[in-house]
């Protein structure tokens, strides 16, 4: 049986904590710590007998559209994280792109969002950015990775996402408003074959009610029905964020999309009852 792991953006900037050797992240999301540590636990049970890893990576530049510094109300001030911007107030002028050459583009992203029914624009404490440690991946998770690299004598596929400013890439398949100037804000065909290559392929990682979320279900929507069969939801490996007072009740958003893909054929398992 061909087995293979794709891991959601298992970074340091969703740890919540502290505890020795891990501090808090930039964003952390309540139980990531402990869900990534049992995921590396599975990493070392299996080893070799793990066809194959993909690790999707969050990515971002500090000036993107969805962390502060992309906005500014009338007084010039910043949004603070966490504020819901719908389309009402980039009309309004509520709040505008801090860039004048970009209010246009600011005004058709928000609405583009609101056609596709995606979440309405949230704005988050910077995060994942290039090149800081809260880019990188959770230590134990990491260290079982690089041991399963070694006894397998393969490569983990790293798919890094997030890093043009102009759209939000919560799903690692493709972005949520594709950039025509920007191919890797498209669709990601080797996700699709990772897949379909496979008998079984573990899904894993944070936040459950977004990253895991967008991937999984625009994954599901790409591949034949045959093939959503195959994949294996961890449920004990993946948390959400809380909900945000006046925005979606992020939590609720992810059991419903469990649920979603399991009458799609999904599987749904904890991680210390997968068997290779």
């Amino acid at each position: 049986m061909i087995f293979r792991l794709l891991i959601v953006d298992p970074q340091r900037d969703f740890c919540d904590g502290p505890r020795e050797g891990l501090d808090a992240g930039a964003l952390p999301v309540p139980g990531a710590d402990a869900d990534l540590r049992r995921l590396a636990a599975l990493v070392d049970r299996l080893g070799p007998r793990i066809d194959g890893i993909q690790v999707t990576l969050d990515s971002h530049q500090l000036f993107h559209v969805a962390n502060p510094v992309w906005w500014t109300d009338a007084g010039g001030a910043p949004p603070p994280p966490f504020t819901i911007i719908p389309v009402a107030d980039v009309e309004s002028g509520r709040w505008r792109a801090r860039q004048p050459e970009l209010q246009d583009y600011a005004l058709f992203y928000v609405r583009t969002l609101a056609e596709k029914g995606n979440y309405p624009l949230t704005i988050w404490p910077p995060h994942c950015l290039i090149g800081t440690p809260g880019q990188t991946v959770h230590p134990e998770l990491m260290a079982a990775l690089l041991r399963w690299a070694e006894g397998a004598a393969s490569p983990i596929a790293f798919i890094p996402k997030g890093s043009n400013p102009r759209t939000e890439h919560y799903s690692a398949f493709r972005a949520e408003v594709e950039d025509p100037a920007d191919p890797a804000t498209g669709p990601n065909p080797a996700m699709l074959r990772f897949i379909e290559d496979a008998d079984t392929v573990a899904i894993a990682g944070e936040a459950k009610s977004h990253c895991v979320r967008a991937t999984v279900t625009d994954l599901a929507d790409a591949l034949a029905p045959e093939h959503i069969r195959k994949l294996a939801f961890l449920d004990d490996c993946s948390s959400p964020v809380p909900a945000i007072p006046g925005g979606p009740d992020f939590p609720a958003i992810a059991e419903q999309f469990v649920r979603d893909l399991a009458a799609r054929g999904m599987r749904v398992m904890r991680s210390v009852d997968v068997q290779v």
